[in-house]
């Protein structure tokens, strides 16, 4: 569906734009959603950011097209070193592939590239790289499945 469905969803893109955000067209953004930087935003065509996602862009936060980020989940772009006693801040962007879908309440963390259409399950925690098509869960996320997608029977 495009925002045309969505008004409010409209004016959130439009707002985001004009702070710096790139947003491609047919993007929906539900209610209740945090976007700590807007420059730092970049966000391909069609895509899906539901209710009460926070997207803790300390660095730039890629999302490509047809992603899907549930309800909840939340990316973390920022971490402090619990190593040194100055408790440094370490930045890390997040690059979400073409077909993404990032489940309800789970979280992404600094660093992590998740490729082409793999899935993190519902209150999953990843980190690092996330092979395409395939469906991660658990704290830390750990390969469960190869994620077969059908072809549609839309004509």
């Amino acid at each position: 569906m495009g925002t045309a469905f969505f008004p409010i969803s409209y004016l959130k893109v439009l707002l985001l734009r004009l702070f710096g955000a790139k947003i491609g067209k047919g993007v929906v953004i539900k209610p209740s959603v945090n976007i700590k930087y807007p420059w730092n935003l970049e966000v391909g065509d069609y895509s899906w950011i539901g209710e009460h996602v926070w997207i803790d862009n300390l660095a730039l936060v890629q999302i490509g097209n047809h992603c899907c980020l549930s309800q909840g989940a939340l990316l973390l772009c920022g971490n402090h070193n619990f190593k040194v006693v100055e408790f440094d801040l370490m930045l890390g962007k997040i690059v979400l592939k073409d077909g993404v879908w990032v489940g309800a309440k789970s979280i992404v963390c600094p660093g992590t590239t998740m490729q082409s259409h793999s899935v993190l399950t519902s209150g999953s925690l990843a980190k690092g790289i996330l092979a395409g098509y395939s469906i991660y869960q658990g704290n830390p996320a750990v390969k469960i499945k190869d994620r077969i997608i059908a072809e549609s029977k839309v004509s």
